[in-house]
């Protein structure tokens, strides 16, 4: 039986939140300040910089799987199932390369986060 559209979106998900992992060390402290948010505990939030590699590794492998089931697998289910509609694999496709557009930003903000403070 193939996965829910529920199940498809929950990885999607996780692998966005995965990616907003990865970036918190260098992104969280620019967006709170943005919103107004201060303090001296924004400061912490550089303790997680080790651990963004292992973030980022599990957004590749989260987007992967996705991928490859959304393009490489084929889908077997019902007549009447959600998976038989066309329409619902074109739109979680056009979500899974939103969110890997979104991921990448995420990901990369310490790299072009020097552009936006000049």
């Amino acid at each position: 039986m193939s996965e829910s559209p529920i199940n498809a979106r929950r990885s999607l998900l996780l692998a966005t939140l995965a990616a907003m992992g990865a970036s918190a060390c260098c992104a969280g402290p620019l967006i709170l300040l943005g919103l107004g948010i201060s303090g001296s505990w924004i400061g912490n939030l550089s303790l997680m910089e080790p651990l963004r590699p292992y973030f980022i590794a599990i957004t590749v492998i989260i987007f992967a799987l996705a991928y490859r089931k959304l393009y490489r697998v084929k889908q077997d289910c019902d007549i009447d199932a959600p998976c038989a509609d066309t329409t619902n694999i074109r739109k979680q496709r056009r979500v899974f390369w939103i969110s890997l557009a979104l991921a990448v930003l995420i990901i990369t903000f310490p790299e072009y986060a020097p552009y936006l403070l000049e």
